[in-house]
C-alpha cells in the first residue's frame, strides 16, 4: 500500500478530510476567481489537523453518502424539515384542541383536562418546537405565508415556494390524520356516534364564529397574520434586536400565545394556510364532503378566506416592517435606495461615498452580491 493510501486510512472508513478539503479549496478558487495560476495539489495546504476520533462526527460530503437514502435525504433535506416541523406543530395544536374539548364530556373523561389557556400553550409550544426542529435546515417557515414573504422581501428562491408549501400542507395533513386516529373513539363518544360539521371538525381546521361576516373573517385573519409577520421579520433582523442564539423558538412561542389570546376568539387564529388546509383535507375524508365548506370558503372556490387572509396579511405586515424599519439591502424595498449609494467612476468600477452609514451599506451590498473584489472603499 502506498504512503498516500496509508495516510488516508488514519480516518475511519478510509475518508481523508484533509485531501478533500485541499481539492475543494482549489476548485473554489478556480471557479470564483477564474485565475490562470496553477497550484500543486500534491502539497498539502495549511489546514487544521483532524482528530481521527472526532472525524466521523463531522458533516459528510455529498460524494461520501454511504447509501442511496442518504443521497436522497441530502437533496430533500429542506422540504423534509418543513414537513416534520409542520407535523410537530399540528400534532401539538390539534392534540391540545381535542384533549381540552373532548374531556368536557363525562363519556370521555371524568374531569376536564384543559381550557382556552392550555389551548394557547399547546399551539405556542407546537410552533416553537416545530421551528426548533427545522430552523437550522430549512429556516423553519412552517407556513406558506411566511415562505411567500421570504420570496417577496428576502430573495428566497421562487422555485422553492411550491415545494415548501407542499411539504407544509403534507405535514399538517399527516399530523391531523394521526391525531384523528388517536382520538377517534373519543370523538365518536363526544358526538354520540356521528361526527358532525363543524362539531368536532372544528378541532382540526378553523371555522369562524357564526355571527362573523365574510369581511370580518378576512380582516381577522389578515390582522393576526400581519402582526405575526412583523414579529418574525423583527426577531430575525440582525440590525434590530434579535433574541440570543437558541431563543428564537421562545419568542415565537410568546408571539403565538399573545396573538391567540388577543385575536383567537372569532376565527381560531389560523394565520397559516397549511395549518388550516392540511387538516381540512383530513376532515373531508373522515367527516364527509361538507366538511371543507364553511364561511371561509364563500369568497372563491380557489382561495378561501382562511387561505387568502393570511397570505395578504403576511405580505402587508412584512412589507410594513421593511418600509418603516428594515435597512438591509436584501429587501426589495431597499434595493433601489441602496444602489444609489454608489457613484460610478469613468472606469465603470463602483465607488462608495465617504459617509460611514453609506460605507456600511456598501460593505453589505458587496458581501451579499459577491462583488467585494470589484469594490473599492
Amino acid at each position: 500500500m502506498s504512503q498516500n493510501n496509508s495516510e488516508a486510512q488514519t480516518i475511519s472508513g478510509g475518508y481523508d478530510p484533509t485531501a478533500k478539503a485541499n481539492k475543494a479549496i482549489v476548485e473554489h478558487f478556480d471557479h470564483h476567481h477564474n485565475s490562470s495560476t496553477t497550484f500543486d495539489t500534491d502539497q498539502p495546504l495549511a489546514l487544521p489537523q483532524v482528530d481521527p476520533e472526532t472525524a466521523s462526527l463531522r458533516h459528510i460530503d455529498y460524494d461520501d453518502h454511504p447509501h442511496a437514502w442518504a443521497r436522497i435525504r441530502y437533496q430533500l433535506r429542506e422540504p423534509l424539515a418543513e414537513f416534520l416541523g409542520t407535523f410537530i406543530l399540528i400534532m401539538f395544536g390539534t392534540g391540545v384542541d381535542c384533549q381540552a374539548v373532548l374531556s368536557t364530556s363525562t363519556a370521555v373523561a371524568s374531569s376536564q383536562k384543559g381550557s382556552y389557556s392550555t389551548i394557547l400553550m399547546g399551539w405556542g409550544v407546537g410552533t416553537a418546537m416545530g421551528v426548533w426542529v427545522s430552523a437550522g435546515i430549512s429556516g423553519g417557515h412552517l407556513n406558506p405565508a411566511v415562505t411567500l414573504c421570504q420570496v417577496v422581501y428576502r430573495r428566497f428562491p421562487l422555485w422553492k415556494l411550491p415545494i415548501y408549501a407542499a411539504a407544509q400542507i403534507s405535514g399538517a395533513f399527516c399530523a391531523a390524520c394521526v391525531i384523528y386516529g388517536n382520538y377517534s373513539r373519543a370523538l365518536h363518544l363526544y358526538e354520540g356516534g356521528t361526527l358532525t360539521v363543524p362539531g368536532t371538525a372544528a378541532l382540526f381546521s378553523t371555522y369562524p364564529i357564526s355571527y362573523l361576516s365574510n369581511a370580518g373573517c378576512f380582516f381577522s385573519e389578515f390582522m393576526a397574520t400581519a402582526i405575526l409577520l412583523i414579529m418574525i421579520f423583527a426577531i430575525t433582523d440582525k440590525r434590530n434586536s434579535p433574541p440570543p442564539a437558541g431563543l428564537l423558538p421562545l419568542v415565537i412561542f410568546l408571539t403565538i400565545v399573545g396573538i391567540g389570546g388577543s385575536f383567537g376568539m372569532q376565527t381560531a387564529f389560523a394565520m397559516n394556510p397549511a395549518r388550516d388546509f392540511g387538516p381540512r383535507l383530513m376532515t373531508a375524508i373522515f367527516y364527509g364532503r361538507e366538511a371543507p365548506r364553511n364561511k371561509f370558503m364563500n369568497l372563491t372556490p380557489v382561495f378561501p378566506l382562511s387561505q387568502l387572509g393570511p397570505l395578504c396579511g403576511g405580505l402587508t405586515g412584512a412589507g410594513l416592517y421593511d418600509l418603516l424599519l428594515f435597512t438591509g439591502s436584501e429587501s426589495r424595498i431597499n434595493r433601489e435606495a441602496a444602489s444609489s449609494v454608489f457613484s460610478t467612476r469613468k472606469s465603470g468600477r463602483p465607488r462608495a461615498s465617504s459617509d460611514p452609514e453609506s460605507m456600511a451599506q456598501v460593505h453589505e451590498i458587496c458581501k451579499s452580491a459577491e462583488r467585494r473584489d470589484r469594490c473599492e472603499i
